[in-house]
């Protein structure tokens, strides 16, 4: 039977929903990785007896390893590790070295700040170096150690206690997984592989169908863990396998092919983002011609959203020549170009004037590809004409045709701006690969893909 593990994410912070889990997510992949069964993945909030209950009812589950994370910071409302050992029936000791380690990392603090309550520091630090005995100390990187707590017995779940803050908990995670504990439990680990299909300008209904096929064909799906969503306007569709099911997921994967390769736009885990930037330095795997492209973005609607996109990738500057976010039209006019008369008598949300931000940006920052976005995020400032939701793009280069669309995207105003980046990078994915597309089937599919 494979290891299982289930994780704890802890604070009222994160609870409530003032700071986004990252912890959670992220350890969630290295189990995947590790070929560690994910059982139950939970947020409680600083309460003790919330936290106990959350181990509590996943070591009845049965699961070999718990994760926790936050938790262990000086303060008095900071109790995972007590809690922990609590659960674990262990009493709770001073490590001495450990505070030792823990003074030193506070002592530039203590220098540069000269007027801390040092009674309030001391009383903190050992806080934290007081820890469940017969628990392996991992770090610490900041103040707070993480800590590998086993079970009172053979039986029962190993838990493994970390930092809430990322910086800390990867490292420290990394360190857990070398410990003896870890280790032996992932002898009992299963391989898996796992496998993604992103597909663009379909509904998640489509691949429901696709499922159905498959089983009809006789692809043994039993031996395949299938998931599909619906990310950023994208079907996401991940299978994870162990080794025996690999000629399952290949006929799976064939059918995928085969049925949608018109959509299809990944079949290696590669985002519309990495294809992009691989298309613009010119690299052949996804279809470059051998020659790096610069890109330049004249925004309005979306306020420099597809700008930080490009740019999130490291080595952006190879490619990226700048951005002009350009919100009121005269803004549009004397900054990017526009000429005023093509607002006045189209409008500053039309294919018109998004053909213009794309070649005024081009020119103005030498780019060799340009592109213009223009529309209404709303809530307020539609029209039957021109509703809220309504976003106008083109793309423009030096060696093909404007590819100018305009696409009624659903949803609230940061979904319609985040959609629109969507189906501007893969307008510019079409661009670079110089696709014909006619414009009905163009609007359609990123209607239908946006949903």
């Amino acid at each position: 039977m494979s290891a299982r593990a289930g994780i704890v994410v802890t604070g009222t912070e994160v609870l409530s929903g003032r700071v986004s889990d990252r912890n959670g997510p992220w350890l969630a992949d290295r189990l995947a990785e590790l070929g560690v069964d994910l059982t139950m993945s939970v947020i409680v909030g600083d309460r003790p007896a919330d936290i106990e209950t959350a181990l509590r009812f996943m070591n009845g589950l049965g699961v070999d390893l718990i994760i926790t994370s936050g938790g262990l910071g000086p303060t008095a409302d900071d109790l995972t590790a007590e809690v922990v050992g609590r659960f674990q029936g262990r009493e709770m000791r001073h490590d001495e070295q450990l505070q030792q380690r823990i003074a030193e990392i506070l002592a530039p603090f203590a220098k540069r700040w000269p007027n801390l309550d040092r009674e309030a520091l001391r009383a903190g630090n050992r806080k934290q170096a007081t820890i469940p005995a017969g628990s392996t100390v991992l770090g610490p990187v900041g103040t707070a150690p993480g800590l590998v707590v086993p079970p009172p017995g053979r039986a029962g779940a190993t838990i493994v206690v970390l930092p809430g803050p990322p910086r800390e908990l990867q490292p420290l995670w990394r360190d857990a997984v070398q410990t003896e504990a870890l280790q032996a439990l992932l002898r009992k680990a299963t391989t898996y592989r796992r496998d993604t299909l992103r597909l663009f300008g379909i509904p998640e209904s489509e691949i429901a169908e696709t499922l159905r096929a498959a089983e009809r064909a006789g692809i043994p799906l039993d031996q395949l863990e299938v998931t599909t969503c619906l990310k950023r306007g994208e079907i996401e569709i991940v299978t994870r396998y162990e080794p025996d099911g690999q000629a399952a997921y290949d006929a799976l994967a064939a059918l995928g092919r085969e049925g949608h390769a018109d959509t299809l736009f990944s079949d290696d885990g590669s985002s519309v983002d990495e294809q992009v930037a691989a298309l613009l330095r010119g690299e052949r795997q996804y279809g470059g011609t051998g020659e790096a492209l610069s890109i330049a973005t004249a925004e309005s609607c979306t306020g420099g959203l597809l700008a930080a996109r490009l740019t999130d990738l490291a080595g952006a500057s190879a490619y990226v020549r700048g951005a002009i976010v350009a919100y009121a039209d005269e803004v549009k006019v004397s900054s990017v170009g526009v000429p005023a008369e093509l607002i006045e008598r189209h409008g500053a949300v039309s294919a018109e004037v998004a053909q213009a931000l794309a070649e005024g940006v081009t020119t103005r920052l030498r780019a060799d590809v340009g592109v213009g976005i223009t529309g209404v995020a709303g809530p307020g400032g539609g029209s039957e004409e021109k509703p809220v939701g309504l976003v106008c793009f083109s793309v423009v280069s030096n060696s093909a045709d404007p590819l100018t669309r305009s696409v009624q995207l659903p949803g609230s105003r940061s979904d319609i701006r985040d959609r629109a980046t969507t189906v501007a990078m893969h307008l510019i994915r079409r661009a670079l690969l110089a696709e014909a597309v006619p414009a009905t089937g163009a609007v359609a599919a990123e209607r239908t893909s946006a949903v």
